[in-house]
């Protein structure tokens, strides 16, 4: 009796250590996107007013990724579409100065941003991003289907560069102390 006791109690310490394992290394793919590439969060050529929208359409923006806005002496402020539609600042949602802005996209639809500066907007310095839910992306990954990044069509200096990034929920650094405990208890359980 005791002996289907003790195979008993070290099925669930193992059942419990293979549970504590799974949830450890869950890990999520999020991605940064780095607007304007090379040149940064500028006021576009006037005979290329659509650079930062035509860049927009061409990415498959999920939940958790960020967009990286770099500037000198701009702003970039997210809007409701009415003020996007009429490049009107007055009452952003979101405002930054900073010069190196990373904006995480929290949720799913759309997004307007616009400079802050007087004149900017109206030049084409403006984008409408486009977040997927996980339905309409499902098994697609992040671009171009296969989980990983898409392709950059001609690298940082075009506004195509992007750089992924892993994150390890939910105990980020922690989880492989966790993870070498659970297997030296694994192997412990084993002797047995």
């Amino acid at each position: 009796m005791a002996a289907i006791a003790m195979n008993t109690t070290k099925k669930s310490l193992l059942l419990c250590l293979l549970c504590t394992f799974l949830t450890i290394t869950t890990t999520v793919t999020s991605f940064e996107y780095q607007v304007g590439g090379a040149k940064g969060w500028v006021v576009p050529p006037s005979n290329d007013t659509r650079i930062y929208n035509d860049w927009a359409s061409e990415n498959r923006f999920l939940i958790g990724d960020t967009v990286r806005f770099r500037y000198k002496k701009d702003s970039v402020m997210e809007v409701s579409m009415e003020d996007y539609k009429n490049c009107n600042s007055s009452h952003p949602s979101y405002f930054s100065n900073t010069g190196d802005t990373v904006y995480e996209l929290d949720h799913s639809g759309p997004y307007y941003f616009i400079s802050g500066v007087s004149g900017h907007c109206g030049k084409g310095q403006r984008m409408i991003i486009k977040v997927l839910t996980t339905d309409q992306d499902a098994g697609s990954g992040n671009g171009n289907g296969n989980g990983t990044a898409p392709p950059s069509s001609g690298g940082e200096a075009d506004g195509h560069h992007k750089s992924a990034s892993a994150v390890t929920l939910p105990l980020g650094g922690v989880s492989s102390s966790i993870v070498a405990v659970g297997l030296a208890g694994l192997a412990a359980a084993s002797m047995f």
